[in-house]
């Protein structure tokens, strides 16, 4: 019994001491980033009008983060070029107010041409709600992605944010959009689900018990701003606290596609 005693502590030991395992989108994306012929650190933002806000990623260039996030600001500061924190804004960069992933499918050969970006956070859907069914959806976001990664790209797909009215069709889409990235190995920014996680009940900016601070849509303290559709940026949460993150839909999208850029670097972009 006591030699059978002393075994259960040094198996536990062992195991602790072997390296956690990579996530599953390493290695394809490291097949992928071994045809990149473009700069690195460029990082393209493919997306709608809750990506070509200024209120997206550029807040982060003079953020300052402690603990982990902090780590990974700092990774990514040593990685990415310093056009691609606010620049890289706007149509010809792949980012416009009101579009769809139709109009992603039609102009992305283009970005990749003019940008060929070693990466690329991806994230259309919200727009298409209202326009496409899931099938159509997920035949435009395939090709899109896949044309991405033919060139070397490194693709990040994120989960589209729940719409008020439409939260089943909101999740559908995010649905395709997983199976997506599971098919093709990529790395996931799972922006819905973080958000229904961390307000279950109470995302959506519209209802009524917001009502007072719908005098600027973006001021209410949920993550969906009042018109139901796009992130809050809340000035009183501005922050990279916890309580700030259950409340600023736009920070929080920040530090998640932070987090999971910054291991993307560590593992695949930055590798020797």
């Amino acid at each position: 019994m006591l030699r059978a005693a002393l075994c259960v502590p040094l198996l536990a030991a062992a195991l602790a001491a072997q390296p956690a395992a990579e996530p599953a989108w390493v290695a394809p994306m490291r097949d992928v980033h071994s045809k990149f012929t473009g700069t690195p650190g460029t990082l393209a933002l493919f997306g709608d009008s809750i990506t070509a806000t200024a209120a997206f990623w550029s807040p982060l260039q003079n953020a300052k983060l402690a603990g982990d996030d902090g780590t990974a600001l700092a990774t990514v500061r040593g990685h990415l070029q310093a056009d691609c924190w606010r620049k890289w804004r706007g149509p010809e960069y792949g980012s416009q107010s009101g579009q769809t992933s139709q109009w992603a499918d039609e102009n992305v050969a283009a970005w990749l041409k003019k940008l060929n970006p070693e990466a690329a956070v991806l994230m259309f859907g919200t727009n298409d709600l209202t326009r496409l069914d899931a099938k159509a959806y997920e035949a435009k976001t395939r090709a899109v992605v896949e044309r991405c990664l033919k060139n070397g790209t490194v693709v990040i797909l994120t989960t589209i944010p729940p719409r008020s009215g439409m939260l089943e069709k909101s999740r559908a889409f995010a649905d395709v959009q997983r199976r997506i990235a599971a098919v093709h190995g990529l790395p996931v920014i799972d922006y819905q689900a973080e958000v229904l996680r961390r307000r279950p009940t109470d995302w959506d900016g519209s209802l009524p018990q917001f009502k007072a601070d719908a005098a600027d849509v973006y001021q209410v303290p949920t993550l969906i701003c009042g018109d139901g559709v796009h992130p809050s940026n809340p000035a009183k949460h501005a922050d990279y606290s916890e309580a700030a993150l259950d409340r600023n839909g736009y920070q929080l999208r920040n530090v998640l596609t932070l987090r999971v850029y910054a291991d993307v670097v560590r593992r695949v972009l930055a590798r020797k």
